[in-house]
């Protein structure tokens, strides 16, 4: 096997860190054939849908891209903007805010890039990037508050693959949840906080949560259970009471049962409870998406709406506010902490050039 190397490397670049964010992904642009370009990488992911392989093979290729390309490609042009998807601007806001920050405090020693699980820019463009420039440690970032082995465990597959092909491998640290983190359940608050200081506050706030099948749960996923506990911690920084807040599963996909209560099914039935005032958040995605925008900012307001409600509001994603900016540079840098790099490497940097020159030398003289 030949193994992938740097080619821009040289021995006389200065050691570097290298920070890698990444996210889940998103089509090159709001069409069926990219959607299901970007739909069959996403669902071919053993980690997202398992089922076994054969059988999952034949439903996905023969019914779900035949059909859900079109749908999902109209659902995106209601988002779509100049700058691309949501997605992929919000991720790349971020990653700039990022690198600003971290240049401040430590010039260009630190390197910074974002990347896509699915879709692009692809993680190995991104760690390639990351190692041209000299990153010889690596710090990886999923923008996924909670671990869910379809998210993050994924994440890890990709970066694990992209290795087993390079020659070189870096000192590597990755960051695979931070759902208490304080810092960021501060920013989740306080922009609640901000909403209510606006808008006003509602009868109940509403956190929602992307869903997972309810399997995942019952073979030892801890997803579902850092999502409470996220929502716990919320609702103490505000000061709320148990029956101000309800915790909620969206996007849901398929027949078998997911996480509940359901987003859906709960603003459906909350008016006929005397619930008519509602605030919904969504503190598990770090940047405002299809699945936020479309489907909790107009597909779910109907919902409640037609049932009786009288107010609904969507809280926007903390994206690449200055406050999220803040909670990332925290995570990155406490796992900065005992790593140095070594800018006294001269005599190591002078023997492998004066190798690099000769053999330069005897490739010449063999000419």
């Amino acid at each position: 096997m030949a193994y992938q190397g740097s080619p821009k490397f040289t021995h006389h670049q200065r050691d570097k860190i290298g920070v890698l964010v990444t996210n889940l992904g998103t089509p090159d642009a709001p069409t069926t054939s990219a959607l299901r370009t970007y739909l069959r990488q996403f669902l071919s992911d053993p980690r997202v849908v398992e089922v076994p392989r054969l059988l999952w093979w034949l439903i996905l290729n023969l019914i779900i891209l035949r059909i859900r390309p079109r749908r999902s490609a109209a659902a995106y042009r209601t988002v779509w903007t100049e700058r691309g998807s949501p997605l992929l601007y919000h991720t790349a806001d971020q990653a700039a805010g990022i690198r600003t920050a971290l240049e401040r405090k430590y010039g260009d020693d630190v390197v910074v890039e974002f990347a896509m699980r699915y879709g692009n820019p692809s993680i190995s463009k991104g760690l390639q990037s990351l190692f041209d420039q000299g990153a010889r440690k690596l710090v990886v970032l999923p923008l996924y508050p909670h671990y869910s082995a379809a998210t993050t465990g994924s994440t890890f597959d990709a970066i694990a693959h992209d290795f087993t092909q390079r020659r070189w491998l870096p000192e590597f640290r990755f960051i695979n949840h931070y759902h208490d983190n304080p810092a960021y359940i501060k920013a989740v608050a306080t922009s609640i906080q901000r909403h209510w200081d606006e808008h006003g506050k509602p009868q109940k706030l509403i956190l929602s949560y992307h869903g997972v099948p309810l399997k995942y749960l019952l073979k030892g996923d801890p997803y579902h259970c850092e999502c409470h506990k996220t929502s716990r911690l919320i609702a103490e920084y505000l000061g709320l009471e148990k029956d101000d807040y309800m915790t909620t599963f969206q996007s849901r996909f398929g027949r078998e049962e997911w996480l509940q209560p359901y987003t859906d099914e709960t603003l459906k039935h909350l008016p006929e409870k005397g619930i008519h005032s509602i605030h919904v958040v969504c503190p598990g995605f770090s940047s405002d998406c299809l699945e936020t925008i479309e489907e909790i900012g107009e597909e779910n307001r109907e919902y409640f709406m037609e049932a009786g409600g009288k107010e609904y509001s969507y809280i926007p994603a903390l994206n690449a506010t200055p406050e999220h900016i803040d909670v990332l540079v925290q995570l990155i840098e406490s796992n900065l902490q005992d790593w140095h790099l070594d800018h006294n490497e001269d005599q190591r940097h002078a023997l492998a050039s004066a190798m690099e020159t000769e053999h330069d030398q005897r490739k010449g003289r063999s000419k």
